[in-house]
């Protein structure tokens, strides 16, 4: 498993972005933000979520938080400038991204869309996301994430 590498890795490594390849082991189907991050032994203030928001007009928005917390919509509509902001139906994200719920990242989708980081990232020295594919994440510095998919910081959940 060591030697296996995701498009997000290989998106990494082209860029040359430093990151950490993280692995663990889903056949129990447990893929929730809480249970990765306790199955890598790992902080969930540290892990991120990767979810993504259809606004009033139509365009699709990414919010990568922490998976403890709750994405808060008023914010996050607020943050991209919209009316207001809905998470997309399950059975959409393969479509809208190219990644399936559990394997959702910030980085390699379909389209890049505006990409909005909870503010807390900026208090970890790395942050860990999606590999792209379930029982693969990457811990990277969330500047140079946020960088590479032209996102930004602001504050989205209670």
């Amino acid at each position: 498993m060591a030697d296996f590498k995701t498009n997000v890795m290989r998106i990494l490594d082209k860029e040359k972005i430093p990151y950490t390849p993280h692995s663990y082991d889903h056949s129990d189907g447990c893929i929730d933000g809480i249970s990765v991050a306790k199955k890598m032994g790992q902080n969930p203030d540290a892990v991120f979520k990767t979810l993504v928001t259809k606004g009033t007009g139509r365009d699709f928005y990414v919010f990568v938080i922490p998976v403890a917390k709750e994405l808060n919509l008023k914010k996050c509509a607020k943050s991209v400038g919209e009316k207001a902001v809905e998470m997309i139906h399950v059975s959409d994200i393969n479509k809208i991204t190219g990644y399936i719920r559990g394997g959702c990242s910030p980085i390699g989708m379909k389209k890049q869309y505006m990409t909005v980081f909870d503010s807390s990232a900026l208090t970890q020295q790395n942050i860990i996301v999606s590999g792209g594919k379930i029982g693969y994440q990457v811990e990277l510095a969330p500047q140079a994430l946020a960088a590479y998919v032209g996102g930004r910081f602001d504050d989205l959940t209670d």
